[in-house]
């Protein structure tokens, strides 16, 4: 299958807990309403709501394993993503967390950490160069050290603008990026400690050509550009039934308007909206917005 998009990153199992009642307290039992066991991961979700769009997309970077191998191909069968380019590791699991979630509240729990402890076997793959070659834009997770950076470099030498999160001012993911989309875990890390949102703006916005997004929860969004003022646009209301999956919607709703040419403030809207209609439905996977949804709300 040809692909319009390549996205290079987290592709896991999730294992989905929706309480009945409150949050967990300690020492309290907690009834579970409904559970679910489907494709997750920052590019594993992107990818399922790009797929919803009607967007070819080919997905790489984790290895798969027997427990999460056969969930991804069930899954992504008779849709438009293509797993051919995750490495399957009969000797392995897969990569797996655990979310409980109750109403905006969530809490995810997985080994994530133990991906990156001295001796730990390498558990995701390098960029096929044929892959990105073939793309039109791409979309890179900035978790896999020099596998990420070959992605990045991948996309400069053929041209391809991309998608990226989280990614400090200094990095050449953010510094050679078409996106970045900067969430409270990056604007709340050690690296901008003490800063203004406004400093980090500017931060951000000198050290790349392109388009810098901060999103700020129910607060509202902040974009732009290098020499451009700090423009701020109001996220969408919505009914929060879990807000598990909401940045990476939004990160595809970024994928899907860079793909289609969008303006800079049509995409961030659109993006907005791609999150708004996420987080009201559960589970996100079984239930990705619709681009009629989308475009619904849009008006």
């Amino acid at each position: 299958m040809d692909h319009e998009v390549y996205m290079h990153g987290q592709v896991l199992g999730s294992h989905l807990f929706l309480l009945k009642g409150e949050f967990l307290q300690p020492d309290e039992y907690s009834e579970i309403k409904e559970k679910y066991f489907l494709p997750g991961g920052e590019t594993g979700t992107a990818a399922t709501v790009l797929s919803s769009f009607g967007v070819k997309v080919k997905i790489a970077g984790t290895h798969i394993g027997t427990e999460v191998a056969p969930v991804l191909k069930e899954f992504y069968q008779g849709k438009t993503v293509d797993l051919s380019s995750l490495y399957f590791d009969p000797d392995y699991q897969g990569l797996m967390d655990y979310v409980i979630i109750s109403g905006n509240v969530r809490t995810p729990m997985g080994m994530f950490q133990a991906l990156y402890e001295p001796g730990a076997k390498k558990r995701w793959s390098m960029p096929k160069e044929e892959d990105v070659i073939a793309c039109k834009v791409a979309a890179i997770d900035p978790f896999f050290l020099e596998e990420t950076m070959a992605a990045a470099e991948l996309c400069v030498k053929h041209g391809k603008p991309y998608v990226t999160i989280d990614c400090h001012h200094e990095s050449f993911l953010h510094q050679h990026c078409a996106i970045n989309v900067v969430s409270k875990e990056c604007t709340g890390s050690a690296a901008y400690r003490g800063k203004s949102i406004e400093e980090i703006y500017q931060l951000l916005t000198d050290h790349t050509d392109g388009l810098v997004i901060i999103t700020q929860g129910e607060k509202d969004m902040i974009f732009g550009r290098k020499g451009q003022p700090m423009k701020r646009m109001k996220p969408f209301p919505a009914v929060v039934k879990s807000t598990l999956g909401a940045g990476d919607t939004y990160k595809a709703g970024c994928v899907y308007g860079l793909l289609h040419g969008m303006e800079d403030e049509e995409l961030v809207r659109f993006a907005s909206a791609c999150s708004a209609v996420a987080i009201s439905r559960f589970p996100l996977p079984l239930n990705p917005p619709r681009l009629e949804e989308v475009k619904e709300l849009l008006l």
